[in-house]
């Protein structure tokens, strides 16, 4: 069968500092840059990424491949209409150009909000389908923080979302939609749908399935699947920090019963209802965190890390904040690194001063964040580096990484990985670029929410998610919602709603 394969992917962080433009999806970062065509296969094939699994699955059953365009950018604020208009007219001529097509199947986030449209996704579906017409199947993998709308459950056959946060299944995720896909191509009937949305935003730690309620909830799936009479079941945890109407977690079920797609769906969000307080987790201010941190780290033989959560890259960040940074100095934290801090022009300083040079700088705090300043000092250069290396751990691995120009940095005892792009940090060969072994150091502080745990949790004598100043606040309260859906609770368990 004839089958195109295209994907479009941004998530975004509508209260985020910058915009993604065209020339980010056209810049490589840990994933590949923009590209169509025949060489889009070659340039994803082997990276854990939705579109590479279905890739492999489709070329695996026989089928013909009719490769569209892929992009994707590092999360940040809306993506600009001109971006978007951009990329879709490329989707919608290479679809064109594919002539008659049994399927097709698109590698989507679900949380993607433009200058001019809430649902990103949905209007690419719209018109995608509106070129395909109503009976050509089509199939779509989503991220497990998708803004899941009504309208992309309308227009598409089927919608597959991650099951794990760190992401080590998106090239699974991607598998499966693909098989999900030929399902339809070899019958006639379409599935029934059950669309439900939960009443209260999860924070993006709280959705971690490293840890309870999200580990025995997502475990819960692939036991309520039924090829008989449930064929699908998926839960999405949201991208909370989106000002949309539809912003936030849901649930989505197919099957061949409707009846039976319903109940599923209506006990599943029954089941995480039931946990709801359980999602807001464990939160450490800066000064406690790394004073926690300091006292396990004095007597472990493994590291402490400390996750800075409100500044991660992966939702809409950018990487440059320094209150944890300053927190480690203050309280003379021992075989303490930080990474990455993304600042271009103090790498470039340090590139051009050399290895073995103190230099004066004036470090990160430049994108503007409400009270975030730079740290001003005397660093040390320890390692220089062009800060390009491939993935090791499960999330990055076999991903092109980079960082562009990195620096190894020292002041007052304290290390930080500076580069030049913006990437939250997890996988350890990001610290191995300027010569440090992750697992020798005492406390390691990563920009990253959660997907760090995939490669960093098996190394960490303990993880403490810290809280300091940035754009990714795990308390949603303190954001200013406007379009939010009425009746939302903005934590779990709490008494405030939108």
């Amino acid at each position: 069968m004839r089958i195109a394969v295209g994907g479009f992917q941004h998530e975004t962080n509508t209260f985020a500092p910058s915009k993604a433009t065209f020339e980010d999806f056209e810049r490589a970062d840990a994933w590949p840059p923009l590209t169509r065509g025949q060489g889009m296969a070659q340039v994803v094939s082997g990276i854990n990424l939705p579109v590479a699994g279905a890739l492999e699955y489709i070329r695996d059953q026989g089928h013909e491949i009719l490769p569209l365009v892929w992009a994707s950018a590092p999360p940040s604020a809306h993506v600009t209409e001109d971006a978007f208009e951009r990329i879709v007219a490329m989707l919608l001529e290479d679809l064109k150009k594919a002539g008659p097509l049994d399927g097709v199947y698109l590698d989507l986030h679900g949380a993607m909000v433009t200058e001019h449209l809430e649902d990103g996704e949905g209007a690419i579906l719209k018109r995608v389908r509106d070129l395909l017409g109503p009976n050509v199947p089509l199939a779509v993998s989503l991220d497990l923080h998708a803004n899941v709308t009504p309208e992309m459950v309308d227009l598409a056959d089927i919608l597959e979302i991650y099951r794990t946060y760190p992401h080590v299944d998106m090239a699974a995720t991607g598998a499966r939609a693909a098989e999900r896909l030929e399902a339809l191509l070899n019958t006639e009937e379409r599935w029934h749908k059950a669309f439900l949305q939960l009443p209260f935003l999860i924070p993006l730690t709280g959705g971690c399935t490293f840890i309870d309620p999200s580990k025995s909830l997502y475990e819960k799936i692939p036991h309520l699947i039924d090829e008989n009479q449930i064929v699908s079941l998926s839960f999405a945890c949201g991208f909370s920090p989106a000002d949309i109407y539809h912003v936030g977690a849901s649930v989505v079920a197919y099957g061949k019963d409707s009846a039976r797609v319903w109940k599923v769906a209506e006990e599943f969000r029954d089941a995480v209802i039931a946990r709801e307080a359980e999602f807001a987790g464990d939160l450490f201010a800066a000064p406690d965190a790394v004073r926690k941190a300091r006292e396990i780290s004095a007597v472990a033989s493994r590291p402490v890390v400390l996750a800075d959560t409100q500044d991660n890259p992966g939702a809409g960040g950018n990487g440059d904040t320094t209150g944890l940074l300053k927190e480690l100095v203050a309280q003379h934290a021992e075989k303490a690194v930080v990474g990455v801090l993304c600042d271009p022009a103090s790498a470039a300083g340090a590139h051009d001063a050399g290895v073995g040079a103190d230099i004066r700088l004036s470090l990160g705090g430049k994108s503007g964040w409400p009270g975030v300043t730079p740290l001003e000092g005397t660093f040390k250069v320890l390692a220089l580096s062009d800060g390009k290396t491939v993935g090791t751990g499960p999330f990055y691995k076999g991903a092109n990484i980079d960082l562009g120009k990195t620096a190894l940095l020292e002041i007052s005892g304290v290390k930080v990985i500076v580069g030049s792009r913006k990437i939250q940090a997890a996988d350890q060969s990001m610290f191995r670029t300027v010569g440090i072994e992750p697992s020798s150091m005492g406390i390691l502080a990563l920009k990253s929410s959660v997907h760090f745990r995939a490669d960093f949790q098996p190394i960490a004598e303990k993880v403490l998610v810290a809280a300091s100043p940035g754009p990714n606040p795990v308390d949603y309260e303190s954001l200013a919602y406007r379009r939010v859906r009425p009746g939302i609770r903005l934590m779990p368990g709490s008494s405030r709603t939108s």
